[in-house]
């Protein structure tokens, strides 16, 4: 046998014996329950449930964890009871909690004067959310005419104690547009925090428009500072904000009218980095997108369902839209998609039409 044919046997033997990728395994959480909403960690309400008391002497739906109390958790609930949803050896593990506590604690992502349905953004001192209902998009939908920002302003120590100052603005959508209902976005550009937002221009048409201080000198006013090209489509939704390039700077990614784009920004505009067609997004009140960390050095990936709301696809954005992933699921998406862990560790949860939650183990690992 020839040294050519002998290296191209040797090649195709470590090939057959080289172990394939694992499939996505999913399987559905066990819970005395159907859910209808769903928060992922860092959100609000997951914050709120960590820090108010309630795990501690919530009843644990299994035998006692080994609990991580820093770890990230989710919460999911339904007219019948609620859960905080947490990764702990590979397993995500429910801790039950009642209903009525976790309703009381996502009213709080509304505050008096907002868009009904809406939900605020927080970061730090500062909030942001949609006020002004208005109809003026033409097709009915509920929008809103502006974006109030909400700023505690610094305090002089010493002396007798005083009510926090807070500094209070509206900014508009800009000419012929208002903002559609969809959760504002914080992030980080450089040194400074600027507000992320859906606005439509009239019936058939969005953009993404970042709201910002032009200047970095303290007091300069809120304003849009950038808007993407409008387009065409239903509003348009925010799927998720992260340096999905690995570039050191977020990037954006959005769902209108089936088409995932994603956008980088710099030099006061926005530009668009990628894009590909088969998405589905939120409507407003529903995250049905993740970002999902990577681990060690790896840039995060972003999941969220297909046009069809059937399967799930966990694409890397760091490039062309490549997916790596995808899995079928027992029923559409409905209501919520969040990540528990980094990498190929993380478990994905899925609200279903049906009021299940699915759990995507992207490894082919169990629950």
């Amino acid at each position: 046998m020839s040294e050519r044919a002998l290296a191209a046997l040797l090649a195709v033997t470590l090939l057959a014996a080289a172990p394939a990728a694992a499939e996505p395994a999913v399987t559905i959480l066990d819970l005395p329950f159907r859910a209808k909403a769903m928060r992922g960690p860092g959100s609000e309400v997951a914050v709120a449930v960590a820090t108010s008391g309630l795990l501690p002497i919530a009843r644990p739906k299994a035998a006692a964890a080994t609990a991580e109390d820093e770890a990230p958790l989710a919460v999911v609930w339904g007219e019948e009871g609620g859960a905080a949803l947490t990764l702990a050896e590979g397993q995500v593990r429910a801790t039950l909690i009642g209903a009525e506590a976790v309703e009381g604690l996502a009213a709080a992502e509304t505050p008096r004067g907002a868009l009904p349905g809406s939900r605020r953004a927080l970061s730090g001192g500062l909030s942001a959310y949609l006020t002004g209902p208005t109809r003026a998009a033409g097709d009915g939908a509920p929008s809103a005419a502006g974006l109030t920002i909400r700023e505690r302003q610094p305090v002089a120590l010493g002396g007798d104690p005083k009510p926090v100052p807070v500094a209070t603005v509206t900014v508009p959508a800009g000419p012929d547009a208002v903002f559609a209902r969809e959760r504002p976005r914080t992030a980080r550009f450089g040194n400074r925090t600027v507000i992320l937002a859906s606005a439509r221009q009239g019936a058939d048409a969005s953009a993404l428009v970042l709201v910002g201080r032009p200047e970095e000198a303290p007091g300069s006013p809120w304003t849009v500072v950038a808007r993407t090209p409008a387009q065409p489509g239903a509003p348009l939704s925010i799927a998720g904000v992260a340096d999905f390039a690995g570039r050191g700077q977020p990037q954006v990614a959005t769902v209108t009218a089936g088409k995932l784009q994603l956008w980088s920004y710099a030099d006061g505009a926005f530009a668009l980095a990628a894009e590909a067609a088969g998405f589905a997004g939120g409507d407003g009140e529903t995250a049905l997108a993740a970002s999902v960390e990577g681990a060690r050095d790896r840039s995060p990936d972003l999941a969220l369902p297909v046009a069809d709301r059937r399967s799930l696809a966990v694409l890397s954005l760091k490039g062309p839209v490549a997916e790596r992933a995808r899995a079928a699921l027992p029923a559409p998406a409905g209501f919520g998609v969040a990540a528990l862990g980094r990498g190929e560790a993380a478990r994905l949860l899925v609200g279903l039409e049906d009021g299940r939650v699915a759990v995507v183990a992207l490894d082919g690992g169990g629950r």
